[in-house]
């Protein structure tokens, strides 16, 4: 059986090209993807290579290329909730032209993400993906580098950006309780100041339309500002069906104060929740239906234009916009 060698016995590119039986260069050219090789010669030496453990030296490639192959990922989402995965997503894609990515958390800083960005500068990364920039933070960053936003549509409209649609998420879900048969809706969101909350809003109101009980409430993402909203509601007298929640976090708090007040799920009263997150949603009782935004998508596609930018090819839309789905559960039906 053929064994690997040791770190501590490194494969050099010499004893690559004498496995191979071809030159040095001939193996440089093949690992490397560059000049004029036969497909047959070039997929014989990296089987020699793979089988050698050969681990290539970067100095090298950067070096001749002015490239460090290397991308920065930039995110405000500390518990990796929504970017975890899209990391994942971008990384599936930048695979393929052998990158590796940076992480780091701009923590809704301005000062803090001026800070990374400068280090990422002067690591010479090759590009940026940028997910989850808050609205408050100013405009486009100011860098020079290949940049991607993803999640939320950036700033500046020229920005490259992939992004998931939320006007139609949120029609999915109103659509979903009217089909149901539901005719008294509540709409409970996050903060107002959220760039996402008057799109949301106002797809829900032209969705639902009389079927809406009252106007957008607004508070936080969490279980509790959903049990405080359906006590205001409650108190307020609104006799409502179905409940319709900017967040899986909202929709669970919701959900428990309807049945502490005595409401089945879904029986006399449907929830819905937004972003299928599964720690969420499935572990609910009964489970949430949720908007699922496919952001593992959203970052393949991403790292896919980045890595189109950063080699020079043609990139025929700046903006991608990847469709929703909705994950119907035991909280509707």
């Amino acid at each position: 059986m053929q064994t690997r060698h040791s770190t501590t016995d490194r494969v050099r590119i010499s004893d690559v090209a004498r496995a191979a039986g071809v030159s040095v260069g001939t193996v440089s050219k093949a690992l490397n993807n560059t000049g004029t090789l036969k497909p047959s010669t070039r997929e014989h030496v990296r089987s020699v290579a793979d089988r050698l453990g050969f681990i290539a030296d970067p100095r090298g490639r950067n070096l001749s290329s002015g490239r460090t192959y290397t991308v920065g990922f930039l995110t405000t989402d500390s518990y990796g909730r929504f970017s975890m995965p899209i990391l994942m997503g971008a990384e599936d894609a930048l695979a393929v032209g052998k990158m590796s990515i940076i992480l780091s958390d701009t923590r809704e800083d301005q000062m803090r993400e001026d800070h990374l960005l400068r280090a990422l500068q002067e690591r010479r990364v090759d590009g940026l993906i940028v997910t989850n920039r808050p609205h408050g933070l100013e405009g486009p960053l100011r860098t020079d580098v290949p940049t991607v936003y993803t999640f939320d549509t950036p700033d500046a409209p020229a920005e490259h950006a992939v992004v998931t649609d939320r006007r139609s998420s949120m029609g999915l879900a109103i659509d979903h309780l009217l089909e149901l048969g539901r005719t008294r809706i509540l709409h409970v969101a996050g903060p107002a100041s959220s760039r996402t909350a008057a799109p949301k809003a106002q797809a829900v109101a032209e969705h639902a339309g009389p079927a809406l009980v009252r106007r957008t409430m607004h508070g936080d993402w969490s279980e509790a500002w959903g049990r405080r909203a359906i006590d205001i509601a409650l108190a307020s007298g609104h006799d409502i069906d179905a409940v319709c929640c900017d967040s899986d976090q909202i929709a669970r708090g919701a959900l428990e104060r309807l049945i502490a007040h005595g409401r089945s799920v879904p029986g006399d009263v449907a929830v819905t929740g937004f972003g299928n997150w599964t720690t969420m949603s499935e572990a609910t009782v009964p489970p949430i239906t949720s908007i699922e935004q496919n952001l593992r998508e959203i970052g393949r596609l991403a790292g896919s234009m980045l890595l189109d930018l950063v080699e020079g090819r043609p990139v025929p839309t700046r903006l991608l916009t990847v469709p929703p789905h909705l994950v119907v559960r035991g909280s509707t039906i």
